[in-house]
């Protein structure tokens, strides 16, 4: 482990770690691509349309948490991707990007916009960047160089926007990683401008009666064991997420599942609903 962390931070200091494990990680995900592409196209047809690559399937792939995460999330119930039909075999989207962009595609126009997107999920940004100005940000933006080479070092509590600066911010399942989270979205309030859009989803329950968090948790361990994932540090109640967005003046329409007939078909996870948010 001594020699693991030692050669982690040397690579870091030469600036050389993230473009490596990016460069792994593409490399990883051509061939996962190739796999499933094979695999699948017995299953090519009709059914499900991916909304990225417009690929048409009688069904997609599966994924469900790994086995240090599957306690939290199925105990919990916690709507978080996983499930039947999550990634498209031929682009590999996933059902959060396909989600976000059947919003995009109907429920918003965005044409000359100027967009906050943070940690942004590729397909999104390529959707998003044809007809906007986006500005991507991360607080690692070595993780997202290889989707915009442009991308901000931003920490979402303390951003580097003046007031009303944006249309759109889009911080898709990013706050449940964040401890103050009421504070990043104070500041995504105060960088939006005046009726302007946010996409804030997030995993969440409504079977627990109040959102689960240990905000200054720093034990990947318990962070697997407790939320479902090493790096987050709350499960949020739907009910009370929706009214800590309130209490900061956004307002929230909520679209059910059963109401958003029209983006099944995409492969959206079963049961989860899309918060319209705005200023």
């Amino acid at each position: 482990m001594l020699i693991k962390s030692a050669l982690l931070n040397i690579l870091k200091r030469m600036q050389l770690y993230h473009p490596l494990q990016t460069r792994f990680i593409l490399c990883k995900q051509f061939v996962i691509k190739r796999i499933y592409q094979i695999r699948y196209k017995k299953y090519a047809g009709e059914g499900l349309q991916c909304n990225v690559c417009l690929k048409s399937y009688s069904q997609f792939v599966a994924s469900y948490p790994s086995k240090e995460n599957a306690a939290a999330i199925e105990k919990n119930e916690v709507i978080a991707g996983y499930g039947e039909n999550a990634i498209c075999p031929n682009c590999l989207s996933t059902n959060r990007e396909r989600l976000v962009i059947a919003a995009l595609q109907t429920l918003y126009t965005y044409d000359n916009f100027t967009i906050l997107h943070c940690s942004p999920e590729k397909y999104v940004y390529q959707l998003l960047s044809n007809k906007a100005t986006v500005v991507t940000a991360d607080l690692i933006p070595g993780f997202y160089q290889h989707i915009d080479k442009n991308i901000q070092l931003q920490d979402l509590t303390q951003l580097d926007f003046e007031d009303a600066y944006f249309d759109m911010v889009i911080a898709n399942h990013i706050l449940e990683h964040i401890p103050r989270d009421d504070v990043a979205i104070a500041e995504l309030y105060r960088v939006l401008k005046k009726n302007g859009i946010a996409i804030l989803q997030v995993p969440y329950s409504e079977t627990i009666t109040a959102t689960l968090e240990a905000p200054f948790i720093e034990d990947t361990q318990q962070q697997s064991a407790l939320f479902g994932q090493k790096d987050h540090v709350r499960i949020y109640q739907l009910q009370q997420y929706i009214q800590k967005l309130v209490q900061h003046q956004f307002t929230v329409k909520v679209m059910r599942y059963e109401s958003l007939i029209s983006f099944h078909k995409f492969g959206i996870q079963k049961g989860e609903c899309f918060l319209e948010i705005r200023k």
